[in-house]
């Protein structure tokens, strides 16, 4: 299994647009949000690295000032015991990224998390709907301008 230089390097020759974040636990490859797809196909299918699972996958809002949100996927390669996190910065206006489902099967509920709680949009994805809340919930409520609704159906929402 690759350290951590080459799995960056493995990167870097299908994406060349790549930064690293050593100090991220586990460290990370930060990739345009074209790449993702290839990227994620190479180190699943690439012998040398195959990250099987998809451990965990992020939405994080970075707020108005930086006007960006974060994908983050946790990644885990279950022969060689090693972990690795791909970050994605999109844009908050229109936060829209290429569904991993097809590699990872198990992203198929953390993408429709993230887009309940942050609305970052999953293209490709099956079933891309509400999975905590209910379908004819307003706002996203893990974004950082959210303004929590006083009433849902009549009834008042208390916090």
């Amino acid at each position: 299994m690759p350290d951590f230089p080459q799995l960056l390097e493995i990167v870097k020759n299908i994406s060349p647009d790549v930064t690293s974040d050593e100090k991220s636990s586990p460290k990370a490859v930060i990739i345009p949000a074209g790449s993702l797809t290839k990227v994620c196909t190479e180190l699943h299918q690439n012998p040398a690295t195959y990250f099987d699972m998809l451990s965990c996958l992020t939405g994080i809002d970075n707020g108005l000032q930086a006007n960006t949100m974060e994908v983050v996927y946790n990644l885990y390669s279950i022969p060689f015991n090693v972990s690795l996190a791909v970050k994605v910065i999109l844009p908050r206006e229109n936060p829209v990224i290429d569904s991993v489902t097809s590699i990872w099967r198990t992203a198929d509920w953390h993408e429709r998390e993230a887009f309940d709680m942050f609305g970052i949009q999953f293209k490709g994805h099956r079933d891309l709907r509400r999975i905590l809340l209910p379908a004819d919930w307003q706002g996203y409520p893990l974004r950082k301008d959210y303004t929590h609704q006083e009433y849902y159906r009549n009834i008042k929402v208390e916090y």
